[in-house]
């Protein structure tokens, strides 16, 4: 009997395998929080193994984004070449393009920060060029529609598609796949440049107390360089005191984090008892919810740097209640969307929530992804088309 060596079973592609489970553990449980030794257990290799494939993780990190990338880039070849389709068929094939490789799609939206700036132009340029490609075939050479109107429009589909890996559904995957393709007709059907203005927005109130400061300081820190890399006494440095003083008011650096958070859900937790007491119409709460949402996430880093940063209190006892207050955030729109929407309300069909939640997402992740990745955050009109096609893509019959 012949015994086949280690090295003759080893899996041909051992490369590409120790990248997949790279990136299932950054996105599952971010970045900074996944050590080499983590994902040399999760594809059974030793870690010295890992190091004769890659310098360390960010090395690991940036072979993982730029393989999703190259999937990107390979599934479009498959489904536009040799033919320009029409924009029905083009919009279900990007959809599927994005929802069959949920990691490839997602990980650069969530560590870019951690790239060197080479590796985030190299991608940036990448992706630009694969948007180009569909946005030619999905909006053709329409006159009506400005150049940076197909850019963000293309964008925003491309976080409605890959809203499906930052939570989970009870939908079928063909279902969830038909649910964001109705989405995003309803994205295609907008004109950015027609957004209704937004009224002026109050600046946030001047921080009048130390810890209100260290909340500002740290947020603003996070929100630059990532949590796990910030330490408590740059954070103090940034107010002027000692690191060690910094722990007077907080006491570790998840408490500030915790403390951001607590600050966002208030804020926003005040932008839901306006929007109840606004109206008593289900399309009119969402809306006002849509709004207040956009000042929040616009106005301060707070929200966003809580949002990305929620995998680092996964564990934290102290984080519970915040986390608890998120998701029953969430579910109000969740719960809302139905009675909004009558193509979702009523029936004998169980799955309307399940649909109503990948719809809400959806549209989160519109505006979600636009101030990770900077996109466009600086314009005066940025918060005005973030509202605007959060509003299309949820409620039907709107144009925000």
């Amino acid at each position: 009997m012949t015994v086949q060596s280690p090295r003759a079973s080893r899996p041909a592609d051992r490369r590409r395998q120790l990248i997949d489970h790279a990136a299932e553990l950054f996105v599952q449980r971010g970045y900074p929080h996944v050590s080499m030794a983590d994902i040399a257990r999760a594809a059974g290799v030793t870690a010295p193994s890992l190091y004769r494939h890659f310098d360390d993780k960010q090395d690991l990190l940036g072979a993982a984004v730029l393989s999703g990338v190259d999937d990107l880039e390979i599934c479009t070849d498959r489904a536009l070449s040799g033919r320009m389709a029409p924009s029905d068929d083009a919009l279900r094939a990007l959809v599927e393009t994005i929802c069959k490789r949920p990691d490839s799609a997602s990980l650069w939206r969530w560590t870019g920060a951690y790239l060197s700036d080479e590796q985030n132009r190299e991608v940036a340029l990448r992706t630009r060029a694969v948007l180009r490609r569909w946005a030619e075939v999905l909006f053709g050479d329409d006159p009506d529609l400005a150049g940076w109107e197909r850019s963000q429009l293309t964008w925003a589909l491309l976080s409605v598609a890959g809203s499906s890996a930052v939570h989970k559904t009870r939908l079928s995957p063909a279902r969830e796949i038909d649910e964001l393709v109705g989405r995003g007709e309803r994205l295609l059907r907008l004109r950015p440049s027609q957004a209704p203005p937004r009224p002026p927005e109050v600046p946030p109130m001047p921080s009048e107390t130390r810890r209100d400061e260290i909340l500002d300081a740290a947020s603003n820190l996070f929100a630059e360089r990532g949590y796990a890399d910030v330490g408590v006494d740059e954070i103090g440095a940034a107010v002027g005191i000692s690191g060690p003083s910094v722990y007077n008011h907080f006491p570790s650096k998840a408490a500030i984090l915790v403390g951001i958070g607590q600050r966002s859900s208030a804020r926003l937790e005040a932008g839901v008892m306006a929007a109840y007491a606004s109206s008593n119409e289900p399309g009119e709460i969402l809306a006002a919810l849509v709004d207040s949402y956009v000042t929040v996430i616009t106005a301060t880093p707070d929200l966003s740097v809580s949002f990305n940063n929620a995998p680092a209190l996964a564990t934290d006892p102290s984080a519970r209640e915040l986390l608890e207050n998120q998701r029953r955030y969430v579910a109000r729109w969740i719960d809302l969307l139905p009675q909004a929407d009558p193509a979702l309300a009523g029936g004998p069909d169980p799955t309307g929530p399940a649909e109503a939640a990948v719809g809400v997402h959806a549209a989160l992740s519109i505006v979600n992804d636009a101030v990770r990745l900077r996109r466009g955050t600086s314009r005066p009109e940025f918060a005005a088309q973030m509202a605007y096609l959060m509003k299309g893509v949820l409620l039907p019959g709107t144009d925000g």
